[in-house]
């Protein structure tokens, strides 16, 4: 098993900028791709950024390039963030860090067999 566990959500102003962390643990985490999804009230759960094995590849949903990053650290603190800036009231969801065991990355919810509790993002306009 891999246990994830998400932190950094809050309540900031439009425009400002948040950087959600997920720690995991229980198993090797350079074998796992990661991803970050997130879900609004009454809304699907939806793909924001995804990052492969050794972080050499990354993804983004178009409503979030040039603005969200992904990024992990392998060798010392098995994270990985997702840095937020220009927030948009838009971006308001509940965010959640999810692994895959395979090195490449997907951009479908149901290719990742591990989720975190995830944490709540609020951008007020």
């Amino acid at each position: 098993q891999l246990q994830l566990v998400e932190s950094g959500g809050g309540l900031v102003q439009a425009g400002g900028s948040l950087r959600l962390s997920c720690v995991a643990s229980g198993r090797i985490f350079n074998s796992y791709a990661m991803g970050w999804f997130r879900q609004a009230p009454g809304a699907e759960r939806e793909f924001v950024a995804a990052i492969s094995w050794s972080g050499g590849s990354t993804d983004y949903a178009d409503s979030v390039k040039g603005r969200f990053t992904i990024s992990r650290d392998n060798a010392a603190k098995n994270t990985v963030y997702l840095q937020m800036t220009s927030l948009k009231p838009e971006d308001t969801a509940v965010y959640y860090c999810a692994a895959r065991p395979r090195r490449a990355i997907s951009l479908v919810a149901p290719e990742y067999d591990y989720w975190g509790q995830g944490t709540q993002v609020t951008v007020s306009s």
